[in-house]
């Protein structure tokens, strides 16, 4: 199978904030995924530290007695996304192992950002109380002042972090 190009980003921008909109319509609420790994996360915790987990005031709003880790509807979306992803990945072609990296970048290297950049993305969702799908979609979908300051700063950010991580990619 040949690779296709990618969607036009201005299509697939509207087809987001469709599928936005009926996430609002048919589940009465938005998207977001943070609070789905944080459940799957106490559920891995709770495998290893099964008291820790059952003691913990924090944790305990996600898992314990009368409580699933997969009761909530975001668990059944962070699923989703992944399985379209690997439709639509596979139906355009473009499925393929691999470790995307600049001619600069060793793979241990690219694996070891990656896996501290995904580190620190789900801390700040959880300082944040969100994502940036459920701040930016969802919030500025509701028009929340704090969403909106919130996608800015990310937009801020990657504008004056870019220079310094280009190079690897050249």
């Amino acid at each position: 199978m040949s690779e296709r190009p990618f969607w036009n980003p201005y299509v697939a921008g509207v087809v987001l904030g469709l599928v936005l909109l009926g996430s609002f319509l048919v589940m009465g609420f938005g998207l977001g995924s943070s609070g789905a790994v944080t459940r799957l996360a106490v559920a891995g915790a709770h495998l290893v530290a099964p008291r820790a987990v059952e003691t913990n005031a924090y944790f305990s709003q996600y898992y314990g007695p009368g409580k699933h880790v997969l009761e909530d509807w975001l668990v059944y979306e962070v699923l989703g996304v992944f399985l379209g992803g690997a439709l639509g990945a596979y139906s355009a072609g473009r499925m393929k192992l691999g470790i995307d990296k600049g001619p600069r970048a060793t793979t241990a290297g690219r694996l070891v950002l990656a896996v501290l950049g995904g580190v620190a993305m789900g801390f700040a969702a959880r300082l944040a109380r969100g994502c940036t799908s459920g701040q930016a979609l969802t919030g500025g979908a509701a028009l929340s002042l704090g969403s909106w300051v919130f996608m800015m700063a990310v937009f801020t950010g990657g504008y004056l972090v870019a220079p310094l991580v280009r190079r690897e990619w050249r």
